[in-house]
């Protein structure tokens, strides 16, 4: 390897460590088994001898509190992951808290987009460019028009975002 090649590599990970969301590899979809879910975003798997705790990437879902919105994000997370349930996990990046931020399969389907579809969850602009930022969008879209979950409420519920901004 040249020495212009070990340094752009030094760099990048430097750059990645600075940002505090270090960004792995284009890698293969690990399959993992679904141990239990947290909220509407996020869940703990097994994969081979390891657990992961894992941050669903593109969204945000209502918290816990929001109630009855984050009950029943969880609520739809848990049926489209349950619980033994093996899935794919496509890692866009670990977040500050040690999660794996990633996309979740399960026979072919996108969970974290069915979350938007079904109103379940907000897109999480702020951290969209691993994603299709236009299939995102497009899916909140057609969830606000249909005034589903969280868009049953006229503007939509409290993004979760700012609930975790009004933190005292």
């Amino acid at each position: 390897m040249s020495s212009l090649t070990n340094a752009s590599c030094c760099v990048a990970i430097g750059l990645a460590f600075i940002s505090g969301v270090q960004r792995p590899t284009a890698a293969q979809p690990i399959r993992a088994t679904v141990l239990s879910v947290g909220d509407g975003d996020t869940l703990r798997v097994r994969e081979a001898n390891r657990t992961l705790n894992v941050r669903l990437a593109c969204i945000d879902a209502p918290e816990t509190k929001q109630q009855p919105y984050g009950a029943l994000a969880r609520s739809q997370l848990l049926a489209l992951a349950p619980i033994g349930s093996t899935v794919e996990l496509s890692i866009h990046a670990t977040d500050r808290y040690g999660r794996s931020v990633a996309e979740l399969n399960r026979n072919g389907r996108n969970l974290n987009q069915a979350l938007v579809t079904s109103g379940a969850a907000f897109v999480y602009r702020r951290y969209l460019s691993a994603c299709d930022r236009q299939v995102y969008s497009h899916l909140e879209t057609q969830a606000r028009l249909k005034g589903l979950g969280v868009w049953s409420v006229s503007g939509g519920v409290n993004r979760p975002w700012d609930v975790r901004a009004s933190k005292p």
